[in-house]
Parts: structure tokens; sequence; C-alpha cells
């Protein structure tokens, strides 16, 4: 069934569990249609276990979510979104620009759409010299970029973008960001989790998670006042050790 709603992404009581173990916990999530909603947090905070169930890459366990107003998991909702994961989907064995025009026939583009498509991509990632490199050969920076293109390539209405800026220099990473804010006016919707706190001052909204739920969830600087702090760093500390129970208070430290 699908739904009219303004947002891209809602989830209820959403969970996944690993032999005993939750992944994401009762996660209630909400974003809006066209913006960059950014999800902040340590290693094993559920961030990649969200987005790929959001994908329909893995089932929930418990909770319900919708994706552009259908509930997932959905095998068809794969042509409306677009998924990064932290591996690079590039395939070695295929040279930069075979890469892209397998993915190209997988959305069923048309051959001269796709190179159209794949010139204007090229440029972004900056990728155009090694067009006919072989993706083996490729730095993991490189690689990063060039599945980006391939995510970006059948023009998606929704993004999952899991650690896109990882291993890509500081100037490509400004460019990266300048082309999300690019694509934001073709009426797409940007869930991207990241490292880099610098980065995270671009989304329009940020959800700081741990222990598989939100923390805290805002704007970058509405995160800041209410936290008391003057950065981002500061302020997840801060909304983590207000998270932390008095037990885990009395043991001190920060918990992972």
């Amino acid at each position: 069934m699908e739904l009219e709603t303004e947002y891209a992404i809602q989830t209820s009581s959403l969970s996944k569990e690993f032999s005993g173990f939750k992944a994401v916990d009762n996660l209630n999530l909400s974003v809006k249609k066209g913006e960059i909603y950014g999800l902040l947090g340590p290693n094993g905070a559920g961030k990649t276990t969200l987005i790929k169930m959001l994908c329909s890459v893995i089932t929930p366990s418990a909770g319900k979510a919708h994706i552009l107003g259908k509930s997932i998991p959905d095998g068809n909702i794969s042509s409306q979104i677009g998924y990064m994961p932290q591996e690079t989907g590039v395939y070695l064995g295929l040279t930069v620009e075979q890469n892209l025009k397998f993915y190209g026939r997988i959305f069923g583009i048309e051959n001269d759409e796709i190179m159209k498509r794949e010139d204007k991509l090229l440029k972004f990632v900056d990728l155009v010299n090694w067009k006919h490199e072989m993706a083996e050969n490729l730095s993991g920076g490189m690689k990063h970029r060039l599945s980006l293109a391939c995510t970006l390539l059948h023009q998606p209405q929704l993004l999952f973008l899991d650690e896109p800026t990882v291993g890509v220099d500081p100037e490509l990473r400004v460019s990266f960001w300048d082309y999300f804010q690019d694509i934001l006016k073709q009426d797409t919707t940007i869930l991207i989790t990241t490292h880099y706190m610098d980065e995270a001052r671009h989304c329009d909204r940020i959800g700081f998670m741990q222990h598989g739920h939100l923390i805290a969830e805002d704007s970058p600087r509405v995160l800041m006042e209410k936290s008391g702090k003057d950065s981002l760093e500061d302020a997840f500390l801060e909304f983590s050790n207000r998270d932390k129970s008095p037990a885990e208070k009395s043991q001190g430290g920060v918990s992972q």
C-alpha cells in the first residue's frame, strides 16, 4: 500500500535483532522529502543496519517503515532509491565506463541516456581520465568515487549514502557536498552517514545515534544550543552522557 506523505522516510518502533543483540532498537525516524538528513554515531550504533533495512536489503525484526510512501521491505523500491554502501559496490573486472553501463542497464536506461549521464558523472567524480581503466587498478578513494557515480546514475528520488566521502581528499569532499546540494533541487532526498563532523554541518537535520536508537535530533545549530556546546563533537558527547543509565554514569567514561 502506498501512502501520500510529506516524508520520504518514516519508521515506527523499527528494530533489528541478531542472535539476541538489538542492532536497531525501537527506532522512530522521520525524514522529510527534499532534505539532507545526517546520521552520526560511533561504529556499532546501528546506522548501517538501519540503512540496509530501509533499502530492503535485510528484513526488520519488528516495527514498521515506509519509504516514499511504500511499506518495506519491498523489492520494487530499488528503482526509486540509490544505495551506496561503505564497501565500494563496483565490479573489479570491468572498466570504469563498463561499470556505469552495467548499472545503467540494470535500471533499464537507454544507451544514449547512459552515455549522457556517464559523461556528467565522470566529470563530477573526477574520473574522466580513468574512463577505460579497469576498476581493480583504481585506488581505494577512486573506487569509492566510482561507486558514488554508479549510485547516482539512475537519478533516484531517495539516496542512502553510507560514509560516501571516506578516502576522498578534502577538496573533492567539498565538491561532493556542492553536488549533493544541487541534486536536492531535483526533488531528491538524502540520508547520509558520516564520521566527519564538519560535513554534518551541511545537513538540514542531524540524528545522533547510539545503541540502536536516536539520542538527539535537530538542526546542527539547535543541537549545539541544546547541549550548551560549541562543536558537534562535544554536543554528541553531551547527549551521549545524558543517555547513559545511572549505572553507566557511576562507572564514568564514555559509553561505546
